[in-house]
Order: structure tokens, then C-alpha cells, then sequence
């Protein structure tokens, strides 16, 4: 089957994702009378060679993997497929991370058996569960001494090393091998000068095992389980290739190297189709090692897409551009399509783009949704501003994956002030500027029989809240003398919250209510359905809320099983009732508060928006960052590319884990040198150029400020675009 196995390539929007469409229907004998042409490299403008026709899936009890490089790719994908076949065929739609941990959980037995486990069903953590309990294992290990000595704070180290161990498992190599990698090249590092890599890896082995022994599942622990042994595993091997045939992947190049591993043990039985974008490389220094999947171009039939089908401003303007940036001294102008703004401050910046936006918008140029703004990083005043100002011309901002944090939500807020008004304990968690805040909140919304404004609120906060260690409490509306200043409406509302919080507490005390989970779900159905807040994004976050507290109890009640701490069966056998009873108090006041103030961190966020606009978003501006809107493969008329002067277009930010590179299967565990840096952030705004200008087809907008937001003077690779732009309007 290897010969008949497919390797697209091409540049972004050339075809290939409709190409492997074309090619899951050839696979199902659907539609191979009515085959479409695409550009090719062959003269004749057919294929350098035919594809077989026939049915290679005869059996459809025979599954047929679809991968894509992220969540929202995959689903379209899985779309596009269905809608082309009827859905008459199975098909299973993953992406690497999430083929993974299906993958571990469904042979976990397999895993308890081979590695000598425990037999309990395993639990996966999330990011900001993984940070915590990583941090409470090393803490002891992890002392001030040692901080200083690196450089780094607690939470930025643990988040290195724990990366580590997800990066080494996306490159199939195992947990002991990170030594190896510290040693010949991290290790080089300022910042690890004097950390040993013995001392790192015996961290690691400490959490894999700590983890493994308590049922916890990471995505890094997961990787490595499924890369160390479940690959190299003959009865996992046998059942794989029994259960599927073929495996159609989109965007290769986003993929970390284990995938490779997989891809070629289905094609020594069956056939593959995939696509691969030289310009589109996104996830490199997340894992991803495109020149290592590029290799499986050798089993395949290879196929190149040169000529998009839709219009862009690529082949006008690729070879210029690349070259300004590349040679900042040559002397070339842009065309019209290429236009400036500029300003001396970001402010003002950020002012003069929204104005030529809404401007251009009200002309009936272009619609809010045939525009993008594109930055290479967004911090929060930016996105703000630039929303804030396109809102109040009449144009709707749809932000791309704005994860904000939960506790920036009052509704968020309001709910944790209420867990500590009812459990016992949490007195310190909670002040008179939360309670008036939960007041306005739960009263629902203004002009209606039950709302308290701010400053009713704050009147009631002053005079009925009673602050306690353990029990903090709220008074009657009639407790102080003025009480009559309230009103019927928010002493009313007032009314009813103090009611409900009240039978709560009973509830507690006769022990009603099971969990602090089941509390929340009581807490959002009595007040949040009356009050109607029933819009996507207050739902997405209560939705993120009850997760995360789900999820944290969850993890609770396992640690609870292992934690000589906490309450045992052996233990609790030689203690009294009252005593038992006091201790499983203590313990979960103690569970409650480490969630509030996990929540107060700010690293549970949640995305309010969902993936195909809906409503108003479904015209609305693109706010994005470069990561994000490459990620998501989008395209549109119009570009603003802002902070073109900034430093950040070369650089891959948040998008780069520390140490990613070492881990690259051509240069494992070699030095990362200055040159090495300088011509990986070349490569990489020659990518992001071309991956750009594929992605838009009238007219771009080169948005600069001489000075940055900390007011430094920006220079970065980019400037002489813009130096262009004034030639060609001089």
C-alpha cells in the first residue's frame, strides 16, 4: 500500500485540505467518476501520476484516522469529509494530544499490567491542576537557595520542567532521557548554569511515578505512556493495525515527531494521505518537528499544489516583501495594496486604526468581517482599546480565543463570595468590596423588581456584613438605623439572597449538600436562570467554572485516598465521631480555599466565544494575535497588521516552550547558539510573511508607532515595509 499512499504539498490555501477530501472519497469509491483537477507541478496541469481508484476500504468496520493539528481544524475537516461522502462512511477525527489520551485510557489495563500499576481508573489533569500539585511535591526540593541560584520564580521553574518532560514525549524520547539533553545543551544556558540535570531528571521521575501511582494522567505523562509503551508494545501493535487501515492528516507540519512513528506503522499496512505546508509551520517550539514528519514523503506518492485557488496577495508581493526584509537596503516600493498608518505613539496608533476601520467600514468598502487585525502579541490594554473603539462605531469585534481569566467575571466572583458566606472557615477570603460586588451581581439586572445598585450595595456592605474567621455573616436590612434609604426594590433583593444563603447553611449543617460542586450548580440555578443571564459568554464561563471545580473535587477525592494527611479507612478507625467528623471538616475548608484562591490567580480561563461565529460575531472585525490566526487558518480582504515595528514578528513568544529545540530530532541535544537563534527567526518571519499574504487578497494596512507601549523606539524587522510604503506614497 506504501506506493499508493498520498504526500501533498503547497502553500497556504493551494488546495490541499480539499485535495485529501478528494482523496478519502477516491479511498470509499465516492465520486472517483467526477474527480476535480488541481494545479500541480506537471505541465499538463494533471497529476505527475494517477491514484488508484479502486476501493482500498472494502471492510467499513475498518476505521479511518483523521488527524488535524488543532481542535477547530479538526472538526472542519471532519465536516468537510462528512459533507462529501453523506456521512456513509466511519471515519475517527483526532488531533495528535487527543488520539493520545484515548489511546492510554483505552489500554490503560494494558498499562497496569506491563508497568505493575494499580487498578484504578486514571484521571487527567489540567494545566493549572498539574502546576499546583508539581509545585506541593517539589516544594521542599525547590527552596529559595536553589531559585536564586537560576533565576527564576517557583511558578515560572515548575513550568519549565514540567514542559520538559511533554517536549521529550512529543519527540519519543522517554523521561530518562532528558539528563542526556540537559547535559550536552540546556545546561549551556545561563539560566541553568547551576541547576544538574540528574537533580532535574530525579524531579521528574518523582512526579511520573507520584502521578502514576495516584491514577494522574498529564499531557506530557500521557505522551510519554503512549510514545515508551504502548508503541513498543506487540499486543497494542496487533490490535492497531486490526483497527485501522488508513490515516488521512492535514497540516503535517504541525505535528509533533512521535506521529511519525504511528503514521508509518498504519502504512506498512495500510494507506495514508497527507498534507504539508512549508509556510504554515505554526507549533514549532510547541513540539511540533516538521523536517522530521517531511520524511514520510518518502513512502508516499508525492503531489505539489502551486497555485491557490482564490486570489491573494502572495505572488504580488511574496518576493518583494521577503526581500525588504531580508536586504533592509534595497530600494523597492510597495504597490497601492500595501498601505501605512503611523503614529509617534501607540495610543494614538490604536486610535487612527480603528477610525480608518470604522471609516472604511460605514463607505461600504468592505464588511467587518472581510477585515483582520493581526499583532504579534495583544496585551490586555490593546485588545481593550481596539474593541472598545470598534463597538462604539457600530462594528462588533469577534477576539480570537481570548481566554480570560474566570475570576475577571463578577459572576465568577459573586459565586465564590457565596461558598464563603455558607462553608465555615473562609472568613479571610472575603471583604465588604466582595459583598457589595455579589449584592449588584445576584440582584439581577437594573430597571427590575429585584436589583441592587452599586451604591445600595455598598451601603448594605458597610452595615450588614459582620467579618468573622470563621463565620462571616450578613444582618437583616433593618440592623441600622437608615435602613429606609435602601428601597423596596433592593431591600427586597436583598431580601432574597439573605433567605437563600440561610437555607444553605441549613442545608450544610444537615449535610444536603454533597459537595461544593453540587452548591455552585444550586447557587447558578437559582440565580443566574431567574435573572436571565443567558448570553454565550456567561455561559461559557459557568460551563469553565463547573468544570474546574468538578475536575479539582475530583482530584481531591483521590489525593484523599493516599494522603496520610487526610482522612483513611485505617485511620479514621481509632478516631471518635465528633473528632473524624472535625477533621473532615478542617479538611474540606481547607479544599475550598486553595480553589478560591486558585481561581484569584487568574490561571483558569475560560474562551467565551465559540468557534463558528454566531449572531452578531457572524460580521464581526478579526482581533487576533499571529499565533492564533495562522493556527486557525483563516483568511480575509482586508489586513491591519499592527505593531509593525515591533521586535515580537521575529520572535515565537508564548508559541516557543524553553528548550524546544533541543529536542528536534535532526539536532537532538546539540547547543542552541546565537546563529542558530538569528536564523530561526529569519526562517521564521519568511514564514510568516508568506503564510500572511496567502491569507489575504486586496489590500493590507501596515500599522506603526515610533515608540512602543513602554515607550521605547521600535526598530524590529518589519520597519522597512513601512519605509517602502512612504517611497511608493512619496
Amino acid at each position: 500500500m506504501l506506493n499508493h499512499s498520498l504526500w501533498i504539498v503547497g502553500p497556504s490555501r493551494s488546495g490541499k485540505t480539499e485535495r485529501l477530501v478528494q482523496q478519502f472519497c477516491i479511498w470509499v469509491n465516492d465520486r472517483h467518476d467526477n474527480q476535480q483537477r488541481f494545479y500541480t507541478n506537471n505541465p499538463q496541469g494533471k497529476n505527475s501520476a494517477s491514484i488508484p481508484t479502486s476501493l482500498y476500504l472494502q471492510n467499513n468496520e475498518l476505521g479511518v484516522l483523521v488527524f488535524a493539528a488543532n481542535g477547530d481544524n479538526r472538526r472542519e475537516l471532519a465536516d468537510k469529509i462528512v459533507a462529501a461522502t453523506g456521512g456513509k462512511y466511519p471515519l475517527i477525527g483526532k488531533t495528535p494530544l487527543g488520539f493520545f489520551q484515548d489511546e492510554v485510557i483505552l489500554f490503560w489495563p494494558l498499562l497496569i499490567e506491563s508497568l505493575q500499576l494499580k487498578a484504578q481508573f486514571p484521571v487527567r489533569l489540567r494545566p493549572e491542576t498539574e502546576q499546583e500539585l508539581a509545585t506541593k511535591l517539589w516544594r521542599s526540593r525547590l527552596d529559595q537557595k536553589t531559585l536564586r541560584s537560576i533565576g527564576m520564580n517557583q511558578y515560572r521553574l515548575v513550568r519549565t520542567i514540567l514542559d520538559l518532560l511533554q517536549l521529550a514525549a512529543l519527540s519519543g524520547k522517554g523521561c530518562e532521557d532528558i539528563a542526556e539533553v540537559l547535559t550536552t545543551a540546556i545546561s549551556q544556558q545561563d539560566n541553568f548554569t547551576n541547576l544538574e540535570p540528574e537533580f532535574v531528571r530525579s524531579l521528574l521521575l518523582d512526579w511520573r511515578n507520584w502521578c502514576l501511582d495516584k491514577g494522574f494522567l498529564t499531557y506530557g505523562i500521557i505522551t510519554e505512556l503512549y510514545g515508551q509503551n504502548l508503541l513498543s508494545d506487540e499486543n497494542y501493535l496487533s490490535r492497531l493495525r486490526k483497527r485501522y487501515q488508513a490515516v488521512l492528516a492535514d497540516d503535517v507540519q504541525d505535528y509533533p515527531a512521535l506521529m511519525r512513528q504511528l503514521f508509518e506503522i498504519i502504512l506498512n499496512n495500510g494507506v495514508g494521505a497527507f498534507s504539508y505546508n512549508p509556510d504554515g509551520i505554526v507549533r514549532l517550539g510547541l513540539g511540533a518537528d516538521p523536517n522530521y514528519m517531511e520524511g514520510l514523503a518518502e513512502y508516499c506518492h508525492r503531489e505539489t499544489l502551486t497555485q491557490p485557488p482564490i486570489l491573494s496577495l502572495s505572488d504580488m508581493l511574496s518576493h518583494s516583501m521577503t526581500q525588504l526584509v531580508i536586504e533592509p537596503m534595497t530600494i523597492l516600493s510597495l504597490p497601492a495594496a500595501v498601505q501605512s498608518i503611523e503614529t509617534i505613539s501607540r495610543a494614538s496608533l490604536l486610535q487612527e486604526t480603528a477610525e480608518k476601520i470604522i471609516e472604511t467600514v460605514k463607505s461600504g468598502i468592505v464588511q467587518p468581517k472581510e477585515i483582520a487585525i493581526i499583532a504579534p502579541g495583544l496585551d490586555a490594554i490593546a485588545r481593550y482599546s481596539l474593541i472598545d473603539k470598534l463597538n462604539k462605531g457600530g462594528i462588533v469585534v469577534d477576539s480570537l480565543q481570548d481566554k480570560r481569566p474566570l475570576i475577571s467575571s463578577p459572576l465568577i466572583g459573586a459565586l465564590l463570595t457565596l461558598l464563603t458566606l455558607v462553608y465555615p472557615g473562609l472568613g479571610r477570603l472575603v471583604d465588604r468590596d466582595a459583598i457589595a460586588q455579589m449584592l449588584v451581581v445576584l440582584s439581577g439586572k437594573p430597571n427590575n423588581d429585584h436589583y441592587i445598585d452599586p451604591i445600595r450595595a455598598g451601603l448594605i456592605a458597610d452595615n450588614c456584613f459582620k467579618p468573622h474567621p470563621d463565620n462571616p455573616h450578613l444582618l437583616n436590612a433593618d440592623s441600622f438605623e437608615r435602613w429606609d434609604r435602601l428601597g423596596y426594590a433592593a431591600t427586597n433583593a436583598y431580601g432574597k439572597i439573605l433567605k437563600w444563603l440561610e437555607q444553605q447553611r441549613s442545608n450544610y449543617e444537615k449535610r444536603l449538600i454533597p459537595t461544593p460542586v453540587s452548591f455552585l450548580y444550586s447557587a447558578i440555578e437559582y440565580f443566574m436562570s431567574s435573572f436571565g443571564y443567558s448570553n454565550y459568554e456567561q455561559l461559557a464561563i459557568l460551563r469553565q467554572l463547573l468544570e474546574t471545580a468538578q475536575h479539582y473535587w475530583e482530584i481531591d477525592t483521590r489525593l484523599k485516598q493516599y494522603s496520610s494527611s487526610k482522612i483513611t479507612v485505617d485511620s479514621s478507625q481509632s478516631l471518635e465521631d465528633q473528632e473524624r467528623e472535625t477533621i473532615e471538616k478542617q479538611h474540606k475548608t481547607t479544599t475550598i480555599a486553595e480553589f478560591i484562591s486558585l481561581l484569584r490567580q487568574g490561571t483558569v480561563t475560560a474562551s467565551p466565544y465559540p468557534i463558528r461565529p454566531m449572531g452578531p460575531l457572524g460580521n464581526a472585525v478579526t482581533l487576533a494575535t499571529i499565533f492564533q490566526y495562522r493556527s486557525l487558518r483563516h483568511s480575509h480582504r482586508w489586513h491591519f497588521w499592527l505593531d509593525v515595528g515591533s521586535p515580537l514578528w521575529t520572535k515565537g513568544g508564548a508559541a516557543t516552550l524553553f528548550g524546544s529545540m533541543f529536542f528536534l530530532q535532526e539536532r537532538f541535544a546539540q547547543p542552541w547558539t546565537a546563529e542558530d537563534e538569528k536564523l530561526a527567526e529569519d526562517w521564521r518571519l519568511q514564514r510568516i510573511i508568506a503564510d500572511l499574504l496567502a491569507r489575504v487578497s486586496d489590500k493590507i494596512y501596515l500599522c506603526h508607532s515610533d515608540l512602543a507601549v513602554n515607550g521605547q523606539e521600535q526598530l524590529g524587522s518589519l520597519l522597512p515595509l513601512v519605509n517602502a510604503c512612504m517611497a511608493s506614497g512619496e
